[in-house]
């Protein structure tokens, strides 16, 4: 982590009162041991979804992400009972950067297409940029035990329900059966997990135009998801 992030992560640390020069006094400076501590904890959920992507998940062992990090075995122990402990919290993280991705390249807008267009540019993207995480998050959770896949289906059901939405959008010709939406994810993922599962380290940016035709169909019928899919092609 370079000096900007480093930086950052002080200027959003708590505040405590530390000595500064003789004769003054800092106010709301941060606790670095607060601080270090947190960025060790990060770097360990970093380096486990890093190790788990790139060896998966049964051959990943906290040896395998100690080496990795060049962090102690204590200071793991400080933070995680144990491996499927480290990676449920790394998968929890993962989920959550990639979310914060999505929503801020779909924030401005309106429509739903709109949102779809942008927010699974953003996913792509960020699988062209970290396949080993993307594989650590969409293929090896299917290993890490009955807990990790609880949470792959909570967020699977929020994809569908936002999928879903397209419903109350004006301008639908269709009215696909309620296994519309669930169906459209369950597609998208099964393609982006046989992709990661083999190993491609991308090429996921040019699924964007088929898979909005494949989202739209349904819901507005062929000529509008025709006219989706080469908008996001240009």
């Amino acid at each position: 982590m370079g000096k900007r992030a480093d930086t950052e992560i002080l200027a959003g640390a708590e505040g405590t009162d530390v000595s500064g020069p003789p004769g003054s006094r800092i106010r709301n400076a941060p606790d670095l041991r607060l601080v270090t501590l947190a960025k060790r904890r990060q770097t360990i959920l970093d380096g486990m979804l890093d190790a788990v992507g790139a060896e998966g998940y049964e051959r990943t062992s906290v040896r395998t992400v100690l080496d990795r990090t060049g962090v102690y075995r204590q200071a793991f122990y400080d933070n995680f009972v144990d491996k499927e402990d480290c990676y449920l919290q790394a998968y929890d993280a993962g989920v959550h950067r990639v979310g914060e991705e999505i929503a801020a390249a779909a924030g401005a807008e309106q429509s739903w297409r709109g949102k779809l267009r942008m927010g699974l540019g953003a996913l792509l993207a960020f699988l062209d940029a970290e396949p080993d995480v993307g594989r650590a998050l969409i293929v090896e959770v299917h290993a890490a035990g009955p807990r990790a896949l609880a949470k792959r289906g909570a967020a699977m059901r929020r994809l569908t329900a936002f999928l879903d939405r397209a419903r109350e959008e004006e301008g639908g010709e269709e009215s696909p059966p309620p296994i519309a939406g669930e169906g459209i994810a369950a597609g998208i993922h099964a393609i982006v997990h046989s992709r990661l599962a083999a190993g491609n380290a991308g090429g996921f940016s040019e699924l964007l135009p088929e898979f909005m035709y494949f989202a739209v169909l349904p819901y507005f019928g062929a000529d509008q998801a025709s006219a989706e899919m080469q908008s996001a092609r240009t």
